[in-house]
């Protein structure tokens, strides 16, 4: 009688276990499908800004050679100063590249992983 009240206890305690288990592992299936997600729309984003933003540095770019090369009588000349002012330009975000991409990026991850 005592060992079948204590069989039912260990069945009753295995099946909570169980169902413990199992909501842990659905949740946290769930979490981190919704980080996913985050992570994912994020960089659609940045990626679809960044085509856009390319896209318009290069009109901008082409329309600035061509008016210089106007004003100078020499289109390669405006070329040349166009593609000085991105090396220059390249230069100064490569010195300062961490400062740039590292921190932002890590402290939005952060958010997305620690917050929620």
């Amino acid at each position: 009688m005592a060992f079948d009240n204590i069989r039912e206890n260990a069945e009753d305690l295995q099946e909570q276990a169980k169902a413990f288990l199992e909501s842990n592992v659905s949740y946290y299936k769930l979490w981190l499908f919704k980080v996913a997600m985050k992570s994912t729309t994020m960089l659609l984003k940045i990626f679809l800004l960044s085509v856009v933003l390319v896209l318009v540095i290069l009109f901008f770019s082409v329309a600035g050679a061509l008016a210089i090369g106007y004003a100078l009588d020499n289109f390669a000349y405006g070329f040349l100063i166009i593609g000085g002012f991105y090396a220059i330009c390249g230069f100064f975000v490569y010195r300062i590249k961490d400062k740039i991409v590292e921190g932002p990026i890590l402290e939005k991850f952060s958010e997305f992983f620690f917050n929620d």
